[in-house]
C-alpha cells in the first residue's frame, strides 16, 4: 500500500491519475508540488503541450507554457530514468529553472536523463494519459480539474 501522504490525484478531464511522489529523490520538488496542489493552483489547468511517444506537460496557469508560480526551484536531477509513467519537473535552459509545469511520459525518455528533476511515477491512470489530446499548443486541451493529496481524501 502506497503511502497516502506522498500519493498524487490527478482527477483529469479523461479520468484519475495516481502519482507516487518520491521525496527520496526530490525532496525540495516534492514539497513544492504539494504546496502548490493544497492551495489548488493546479485545479483547471490545461495539458498545454502534449507529444505523442513522448510526453504529456501541465503546469502553466497562462496555458500557453509561459508561466508559473513564481517560485524557481533548485535543480534535484537523479539518476531515477525517464521511462513511461515517470513524471519529472519542466524548465527552462537554466537548471534551476523549474517551478509548477511538469511532464508525464508516454514512453522512454532517457535522453532526458540526469537533466530534468524526477519527482514521481503514475501507479494507476496511465490508460488516462495516453488519451490526453496531443498538440502544441493543443487545440481544445484535457485539464486537471482537481488535483489533490490522497492524505487529504481520507
Amino acid at each position: 500500500m502506497a503511502v497516502t501522504e506522498n500519493t498524487l490525484i490527478l482527477e483529469t478531464t479523461q479520468g484519475p491519475v495516481t502519482i507516487e511522489m518520491r521525496p527520496d529523490l526530490a525532496p525540495g520538488h516534492v514539497a513544492r508540488i504539494k504546496e502548490l496542489v493544497r492551495e489548488g493552483f493546479y485545479d483547471g489547468i490545461v495539458f498545454h503541450r502534449v507529444i505523442d511517444g513522448f510526453m504529456a506537460q501541465t503546469g502553466c496557469p497562462q496555458g500557453t507554457g509561459t508561466g508559473g508560480s513564481g517560485k524557481k526551484l533548485k535543480a534535484e536531477f537523479n539518476a531515477e530514468p525517464h521511462v513511461r509513467g515517470t513524471a519529472s519537473m519542466a524548465r527552462a535552459a537554466n537548471p534551476d529553472s523549474g517551478d509548477s509545469q511538469f511532464f508525464i511520459c508516454f514512453d522512454d525518455a532517457r535522453f532526458l536523463d540526469k537533466q530534468y528533476t524526477v519527482w514521481g511515477k503514475v501507479t494507476d491512470g496511465m490508460e488516462n494519459v495516453d488519451k490526453i489530446k496531443r498538440g502544441e499548443p493543443v487545440q481544445n486541451p484535457d485539464k486537471i480539474v482537481k488535483a489533490y493529496m490522497a492524505a487529504d481524501a481520507a
